[in-house]
């Protein structure tokens, strides 16, 4: 009985330890889910074939790849890194993911054609990747799920420059 107690006492403790009493700094509100309609115009905006992508098809492509990524903001990692916010991100810098030494060394940033060449044959493209998934033969479907991660990833097309005076 006397072990019993300390042992629960003991758990109670370690629980405890790094608790602070100091007031929790309120989390950033969620963005608000885009509508229909700003999922169409972003998907027009989309250089071509992009533009051109069904996004129906690109959720049901991309779940192939939900067991292992996830796609919301501030998303957890899985066995592959959260994609949010990926297209322009250099290769291998999601943080807290430990990427393969052939993902932090490969010195560029996500795009649509690099994503492309990526889904068709992912241990081709970059030797040494330590993901396993033999990847996306066809060129529709790839399309497809890569415009689809663009507007379901935070994706913000650049701005046009300014008009001259």
């Amino acid at each position: 009985m006397i072990r019993q107690t300390l042992a629960a006492m003991a758990v109670m403790t370690l629980a405890a330890c790094g608790e602070s009493n100091a007031p929790e700094a309120p989390a950033a509100p969620p963005r608000p889910q885009a509508t229909p309609e700003q999922k169409a115009a972003l998907l027009a905006s989309l250089p071509t074939p992009y533009n051109a992508g069904d996004l129906d098809n690109g959720r049901r492509v991309f779940a192939r790849c939900r067991a292992c990524h996830t796609i919301t903001e501030g998303g957890p990692n899985m066995t592959g890194p959260n994609l949010y916010g990926m297209f322009g991100r250099t290769a291998g810098t999601h943080p807290g993911y430990n990427y393969s030494t052939a993902v932090k060394e490969a010195g560029f940033a996500w795009d649509a054609g690099r994503l492309d060449h990526w889904l068709e044959n992912p241990r081709t493209f970059l030797r040494g990747t330590k993901m396993s998934f033999a990847g996306i033969p066809d060129e529709t479907d790839r399309r497809d799920v890569i415009a689809w991660l663009k507007v379901e990833t935070g994706y913000a097309p650049p701005a046009e420059p300014a008009a001259a005076p």
